[in-house]
């Protein structure tokens, strides 16, 4: 028999969970887009491509999805160049505008369903958010393909773009002075694209979509739940709600951080844009490594530079090792400020989790005990799916008549086996 959206009444109103499924999602994309699009425009991409399938591509990229780079490189029409590129990167400003909006929405819809929640309309609810999702998420693959020219012409030193000088009097061209395949790759051109791999993306994009609903779920208190799932809302509730705010808040210093540093740099707009697309990937990277999860990679050409000193200068020069915080600050002593954020922030979640749970009569020691097994459960979990999240692969090399022009990598993975009791014992 199917229940309503009261207490064991009628039957599922599939009228309104279709609308509050539109609602959610389309209140998620709308922040998804908005995001990638600005982030994008302040990093300037839209100088060298359109815009909506760049924002296309990375919305899909932040739930989940795949991109898969291509190029086909000419230089003064000879053909024989190639381009090869392979990206595993998540921005998850974008898929964090999302999930927040998506959470808001579909919990606000659960709340109005009745004071108590029938299993079968919480699953119906849920999997009507999760398969619209994938619809609009299977759309945005079909538009997140484009072609993006790099014209060597209009690049300088850095790939700032700079004024095309046609010739000097009583030199000629300006090619001309420069040595033999320089000069060939001054006037090249290079045609990257990129495309959307839906297979991998749909799959994604629906562990994701469902993934944000239950720990929505898990860290609303006071959205209903079936009335056989009563222990959820007095064990395990309260410490998954004291781990995501602690999380959301160190978003939020990042982001103060970036806003801070904008203020005195001579490109503030690249460090908005990296920020909208990015804090959280850098956040979510430094909480795990200051409660000394090891990680392990490697960077080389340009690549090393996007990652923040001496993160950056290790990789670059000493790949054989773990990357660890005491590693860290035998180059800059100031990495064990991160340590003791990190520390605080575990102080704090401990000290939500013990005042959102409910007492019930127990002894103070027995109450201890129960607040520190949920708390050390939610961050258990928590802590390998920060490392999950953040685990950046990237490679790049693109040859024009055997000049290597671009020549980047970029690997960094953490422990996420060891992640799992360094959370449970923090």
């Amino acid at each position: 028999m199917s229940v309503g959206g009261n207490a064991g009444r009628g039957v599922i109103r599939w009228g309104d969970v279709v609308l509050a499924s539109i609602a959610a999602v389309s209140w998620a994309l709308v922040a998804m887009a908005g995001t990638a699009a600005l982030g994008l425009h302040l990093l300037g991409a839209d100088a060298v491509g359109a815009l909506g399938p760049m924002t296309a591509a990375v919305v899909v990229l932040g739930a989940g999805g795949s991109v898969t780079p291509s190029g086909d490189v000419s230089a003064f029409g000879l053909s024989g160049a190639e381009a090869r590129t392979s990206v595993d990167f998540a921005p998850l400003g974008v898929g964090l505008a999302g999930a927040l909006l998506l959470s808001f929405f579909f919990l606000r819809s659960l709340r109005a369903a009745g004071a108590t929640l029938p299993g079968a309309e919480l699953a119906a609810r849920a999997a009507a958010v999760v398969v619209l999702f994938v619809a609009v998420v299977a759309g945005l693959a079909w538009a997140g393909h484009d072609l993006v020219t790099l014209d060597g012409t209009r690049l300088g030193a850095g790939g700032a773009e700079v004024p095309a000088v046609p010739g000097i009097p009583g030199l000629g061209d300006i090619g001309g002075l420069l040595p033999g395949r320089l000069a060939d790759l001054a006037g090249a051109k290079a045609r990257v694209g990129f495309g959307v791999d839906a297979g991998r993306s749909l799959a994604g994009a629906a562990c994701w979509a469902a993934a944000v609903l239950v720990i929505a779920l898990l860290a609303s208190r006071r959205t209903p739940l079936p009335r056989a799932w009563s222990a959820l809302h007095r064990v395990v509730r309260p410490a998954v709600s004291a781990v995501v705010t602690v999380v959301l808040v160190a978003v939020t210093a990042g982001l103060a951080a970036a806003a801070y540093a904008a203020v005195g740099d001579a490109h503030p707009a690249r460090i908005a844009g990296a920020a909208l697309l990015g804090a959280p990937d850098g956040v979510w990277t430094a909480i795990p490594l200051g409660l000394f999860v090891p990680w392990s990679g490697h960077a080389s050409g340009a690549l090393a530079s996007v990652l923040p000193d001496p993160v950056g200068r290790l990789l670059a020069t000493d790949s054989d090792r773990p990357l660890t915080l005491g590693r860290l600050a035998q180059l800059d002593q100031r990495v064990w400020l991160l340590a003791v954020a990190a520390a605080c922030l575990m102080l704090c979640a401990g000290v939500l989790g013990a005042v959102r749970t409910p007492v019930g009569g127990r002894p103070g020691g027995a109450f201890v005990g129960r607040c520190a097994l949920s708390l050390a459960a939610a961050t258990a979990v928590a802590l390998p799916l920060l490392v999950r999240l953040t685990g950046v692969s990237a490679n790049a090399s693109l040859s024009v008549l055997g000049f290597d022009a671009f020549g980047a990598g970029l690997e960094l993975h953490g422990n996420a086996g060891l992640a799992l009791p360094l959370g449970a014992g923090w």
